[in-house]
């Protein structure tokens, strides 16, 4: 830990962590918006969408999982679905406790560690020294708010805004995907054959009349799994070892 955040008071370390939050919880506030829209407009009363974002906090899998509800998917299909999206978050999990502060356990922990994001976990691993709980908490309260506020008002004004507004503000999760896989695509070839491989590989099923009885969700899993595994054979990383010869 550096002298700074070893002397520095807990009020100080949160008042950090919002500063630091803030941003995302502003980023997480609009896409959440459009969740909200979405998913009363596949029928679900706006009580269980804000239910749903306050018990999670994975954008891309409650994109899915209110996909499959309203496809009347199994649970089978949603577990194996919210596993393969949302499994990096184990591995940022064990990351993340290899630069928490020790004195950072128990129930501080597990409260806090719910709230690890992609956006969250990177201000925190950049975030020089130990992590601590209340550096976490002041880091994790705002996106939290934004992401629950976002979805309740999307929900309610979903219905009260022109339908022109509301397609358009849907439409703005794609736009945050885009935004995210294109930067790595344009520095990485294997991220951009990766991503290539999942669009063909969506295409086929969907397009391609003898896959009709694979749903939304298990196509989802296929793409994700089949070009993961693809690109893994196509780029292996390579170890340090190799990098010494």
């Amino acid at each position: 830990m550096s002298g700074a955040d070893r002397g520095s008071s807990s009020r100080e370390l949160l008042r950090k962590g919002l500063r630091c939050g803030l941003p995302i919880g502003i980023g997480y506030f609009s896409v959440a918006f459009s969740f909200g829209i979405a998913a009363v407009s596949m029928g679900i009363s706006w009580w269980e969408a804000v239910l749903i974002s306050f018990t999670n906090l994975t954008s891309s899998g409650q994109f899915a999982g209110i996909g499959i509800i309203a496809a009347s998917g199994s649970y089978l299909e949603m577990a194996l679905t919210q596993l393969v999206i949302n499994i990096r978050y184990t591995l940022m999990g064990i990351s993340f406790s290899q630069k928490k502060a020790a004195s950072f356990k128990g129930l501080k922990l597990l409260v806090l560690g719910h709230c690890i994001t992609d956006e969250i976990f990177a201000v925190a691993m950049s975030t020089p020294g130990e992590i601590r709980a209340p550096f976490m908490a002041g880091l994790s309260v705002l996106p939290y708010i934004g992401w629950t506020g976002g979805t309740l008002a999307g929900a309610v004004c979903g219905n009260i805004l022109p339908a022109s507004v509301s397609d358009a503000m849907g439409v703005m999760i794609y736009g945050m995907f885009i935004a995210v896989i294109v930067p790595g695509a344009k520095k990485e070839r294997p991220v951009l054959t990766v991503v290539l491989l999942a669009v063909l590989i969506s295409c086929i099923i969907h397009f391609v009349p003898a896959f009709d009885f694979i749903t939304d969700g298990f196509a989802i899993i296929i793409c994700a799994v089949v070009a993961s595994l693809i690109g893994a054979v196509l780029f292996p990383v390579r170890k340090e070892d190799d990098y010494a010869a």
